[in-house]
Order: structure tokens, then sequence, then C-alpha cells
């Protein structure tokens, strides 16, 4: 099972994040905050919270709006 091991705010909705398995980039999520649960991240200072949730092992925000880590490494640019 894949795991976020760390995530830091960029830009533009982007993130640079590394995962369990070595593997490290950048992420565009910037067409992906669809739906009431990521409309908040809209908001690039909102979207500027991210952190990596210790017992889910990925990247989350205050609202509990979250991304698999699978599809994480899916969008590495």
């Amino acid at each position: 099972m894949l795991h976020v091991k760390s995530a830091k705010y960029l830009k533009n909705h982007r993130l640079w994040v590394s995962f369990d398995d070595g593997t490290e980039g950048q992420v565009d999520l910037s067409n992906a905050l669809q739906g009431m649960m990521f409309e908040p991240l809209r908001d690039e200072g909102y979207f500027s919270r991210v952190s990596v949730d210790p017992e889910l092992e990925t990247v989350v925000w205050p609202n509990g709006a979250d991304f698999a880590p699978e599809f994480l490494k899916e969008h590495l640019l």
C-alpha cells in the first residue's frame, strides 16, 4: 500500500509530494477540486494549509478533504 511521507505547498494548486516507495514530484490539483468537500481548496490560501495525516498517510486539509496516495502518484507531473 502506498503512503505519502511529506507534502509541501508550491503555488497555483500544486504540491511537492514524496511517497514511501521513494517516488516524489509535483502534483497539480487545480483540475481535481470538484464538489462540495473541495470547494474551500479553490482558495489558494486555504489550499496552502495542506498537511500529511499521520494515520491516513496522505495529504489532508483542515476541512477533512483528502486525496488517495494512488491518485496523487498518478497525477505526478
